[in-house]
């Protein structure tokens, strides 16, 4: 399990796949984990698809994750479109498989979710969500929790923000990542304001390379993320150039990485878009304590 892998003078690195959309397609995610195994990250974290849509499959990649790989894996649960009983049979299934690391969601409304559906979801938070994972929990159980650099979209104050925060981590969570950002500033004041009030669980850095100008929209859409001028001036200058672009994004999210672990971040969260070449390019490059 996760729950002691935060250790001062290590900086904990890790990344995050998502499952296929297609069944056939499930070979592919089990090619790209051989491949990035072979880096030795800390752990991989795997996402839960809207609505639940690929949580079977969650479960399973977890399980090669942890088995196969031999390699700590997180998995995601969102509970959006849960309910008690189906949160409880997920924590049960990922038991099973030897998978005892949980990343704690609510998630965003699916598009197949009607607004009055999601008013009146089971779960209004992240936080009502985790004493019912431990509870669930045959044995121990490492719980992680997201959090946002910037706030959340929903949050009407940055204030709002870190109080909920704190109820989240005073329900005993292990380690919290971030949301993608692209601003280290961003990331340092809210380390420091996180602190000062009295959050002291262990904040990991989600990093996102940026190797098309297309999904740096989507990236801020689902995000919220501010785009630096640095970042904006290379999508302007390397945007139609494919191979440019991809090399200019992974070159930024190296200096990203580097930058945040001399200020001692406690991890670096890679979203790696299933791509364990860019995976690669920047685990071989960045200059981290492990």
């Amino acid at each position: 399990m996760l729950n002691n892998i935060f250790q001062k003078g290590k900086t904990v690195l890790s990344c995050e796949v998502f499952p296929p959309k297609r069944n056939d397609d499930m070979y592919t995610i089990f090619k790209t984990l051989d491949e990035i195994q072979s880096y030795a990250p800390d752990f991989i974290s795997v996402t839960y698809g809207a609505g639940g849509s690929t949580s079977k499959k969650t479960a399973t990649i977890a399980a090669y994750i942890q088995n196969i790989c031999e390699i700590e894996a997180l998995a995601h649960l969102t509970s959006v479109a849960m309910d008690e009983p189906f949160l409880r049979q997920m924590v049960t299934e990922l038991h099973s498989k030897g998978v005892h690391n949980v990343l704690a969601l609510r998630g965003d409304q699916p598009r197949d979710m009607s607004d009055e559906d999601f008013k009146n979801r089971c779960f209004q938070h992240a936080s009502d969500i985790i004493p019912i994972i431990r509870d669930a929990s045959d044995s121990d159980i490492c719980i992680a929790a997201a959090c946002y650099p910037e706030k959340h979209p929903e949050s009407a104050t940055v204030e709002d923000d870190l109080l909920y925060l704190k109820k989240k981590a005073d329900t005993g969570v292990n380690f919290f990542i971030t949301q993608m950002f692209f601003d280290n500033d961003k990331f340092l004041q809210f380390r420091e304001a996180a602190c000062a009030h009295g959050i002291n669980t262990p904040i990991t850095a989600g990093i996102m390379p940026i190797t098309s100008a297309k999904q740096i929209g989507t990236s801020v859409q689902l995000s919220g993320s501010s785009v630096p001028t640095e970042l904006s001036n290379l999508l302007a200058k390397y945007g139609d150039n494919p191979e440019d672009m991809r090399k200019a994004g992974i070159d930024y999210a190296i200096r990203q990485i580097n930058h945040l672990a001399e200020h001692d971040v406690d991890g670096i969260h890679l979203y790696t878009m299933n791509k364990s070449d860019v995976t690669k390019e920047i685990f071989q490059q960045i200059h981290i304590k492990r």
